[in-house]
This record gives C-alpha cells, structure tokens and sequence, in this order.
C-alpha cells in the first residue's frame, strides 16, 4: 500500500521541518536509496510513513490520516472485542493456558499466568479474520477492493494483508478500523489504541469450554494447512523420482 509522494512530501514538510531527506531516513532506519525511489515513482509505502512518524516520536495512526483512504483511521479506533483479543493469542499461549488450567485444577491452586508472546503469530491475520467474520467477509472484501479472490487468499495464506485490505476488512466488519493493522504487525496493540494487558485479561475471562473449542479450531485448520503442503512437497518428490 502506498500513498501519493506529494502528499508525502507535504506532510514531511509540516513535521519534520527543514530536516533533510538524509536526516530522516537515517533516524527512520530506511535506506536514502529507497525513499529517493519511492518519490520518483510518486507512490510512497505506507510503511516509511509509519516508520518516520515513530523516529518523530508522532502517532502513527494520526500521521495516516493525513492520506487518501486513511482519513477515518482516527476516529473509527474501538476497543477491541474479546474474540479479537483471543485471535491475537498464538496457539502454543492458548495450548499452554489450557495446561495450566488444568494443572492447577488438579491441584486445587491458582493457574499460573501465561506471559503471552509479542503479536503477530504466524497465523494471526487468518485468525483475526475469523474472528470478525461474518461469513463471507473475504467475499466482500474483494469485491469492494477489487482484489481476485486467489490474491487474497495467497495474502492470507503468507499471514500478509495490506494495510489498505485491513483497513477495508475492518470497515466491512464494522470493528474498530486499526485492529486488523495489529494481526499483520503493522501497528502494535498500543500505537492501534488497545488498553494494556487487553490481551491478557481476554484470555483470563475465556471459559474453559470456549477455551478449548478455539484451540480445537486452531489446529483443525492447522492440519488443513500442514497436510496441503505435505501433498504439496510429496507431489514434488514424486515429480523429482520419475525424472531420475
């Protein structure tokens, strides 16, 4: 995803002063190379964006707002819901929650607290997706981004979304607008204006029934997945033994 160069330009210009393209970039971490390319072709990533609003110490998401087809980004911020909070928990948290509960039950004393790791995981858009589907949200999705279904599902697939297609799916689902921004990395559960330990106290409240019928979806779909490519290096093999 990208936005217009000479609205980059312009926003840089308001922010940033007179500081040179070279100061920036070497604050941003990006090559000079590439910001200087990205100008020429007049379409900038909305990734520097975000990367030189962080060396400024500015909102990432107010600095978004600035561009076409983010404009609403700001104001359409909502909490979170749990569903969306459990699919930012990776499988291996929610496997070792479930066996802490368990321990602690079968010795009558308090779980133990599962420190959860830093999002994305490595299936954190699909599950995301999934958890503010409405049964065919990616149908709708690419039809209003004008997207080939097998685009999407390939985007999807490699745990990638851009920002544009999370925004969108967002909208689509009516959820709060930076949250899918947050299951692709983008933005961290803090910069997309998620309260601290949200994810934390999300898992804590799941009953256990619910609990464990996420897992058992998360690994069913796990198994979907790890069996295609099975087939998949199989068939290869297969394709590699009868040309020897």
């Amino acid at each position: 995803m990208t936005v217009p160069a000479k609205l980059f330009q312009q926003w840089l210009s308001s922010v940033a002063g007179t500081t040179s393209h070279a100061a920036v970039c070497r604050a941003a971490g990006i090559k000079r190379s590439t910001l200087a390319q990205q100008l020429v072709r007049g379409r900038v990533s909305v990734a520097t964006v975000a990367a030189v609003s962080r060396s400024l110490d500015l909102p990432v998401v107010t600095s978004l707002t600035v561009f076409p087809k983010f404009t609403d980004l700001a104001a359409g911020i909502k909490p979170p819901s749990p569903a969306e909070l459990l699919s930012q928990i990776s499988d291996v948290d929610l496997l070792q929650e479930i066996l802490n509960r368990s321990a602690a039950a079968d010795n009558l004393a308090e779980p133990i607290r599962v420190h959860l790791s830093p999002v994305p995981h490595r299936a954190s858009v699909r599950a995301w997706l999934d958890a503010v589907d409405s049964a065919d949200l990616r149908q709708k999705v690419s039809r209003q981004a004008a997207i080939a279904p097998q685009n999407l599902s390939a985007q999807i697939s490699a745990n990638r979304l851009t920002a544009e297609l999370a925004v969108e799916s967002a909208r689509i689902a009516g959820v709060g607008l930076t949250n899918g921004l947050v299951s692709t990395g983008f933005l961290s559960p803090a910069e997309a204006g998620w309260a601290p330990g949200a994810r934390e106290d999300a898992l804590a409240n799941t009953a256990n029934s619910v609990l464990v019928s996420l897992a058992a979806q998360r690994l069913e779909t796990l198994g979907r997945i790890l069996r295609r490519s099975e087939d998949d290096t199989a068939a290869v093999r297969s394709v590699w033994e009868n040309l020897g």
